[in-house]
């Protein structure tokens, strides 16, 4: 199944977080936060402005971003959860 976010929303795969810390602890699941990055696997067409106009969407397909820990909506499709959010919710993307 194909997911098509409408206007300024797009849909994220969460990354997984490293489970083991500097120390060389390792982190188990029950303790784990979920991450706060991930791929863009699709976007919208853009932000309609005020007058009218559509703005295209700055984050692009494949980008790794980052975004807040309860930012957008938790979904899942084919048993993979994706999480589908606004741009504005999206705080900065990593360079490759």
């Amino acid at each position: 199944m194909k997911i098509k976010p409408l206007h300024d929303r797009a849909v994220v795969r969460r990354l997984e977080e490293e489970r083991t810390t500097a120390g060389g602890i390792v982190i188990p699941d029950s303790a784990a936060e979920k991450p706060s990055r991930g791929e863009v696997v699709a976007v919208g067409s853009g932000k309609v402005l005020e007058n009218g106009q559509v703005r295209p969407l700055d984050v692009r397909v494949g980008d790794k971003v980052l975004f807040g820990k309860y930012a957008g909506t938790e979904i899942k499709i084919d048993g993979t959860e994706y999480v589908v959010m606004r741009e504005d919710d999206i705080m900065a993307v990593l360079d490759k």
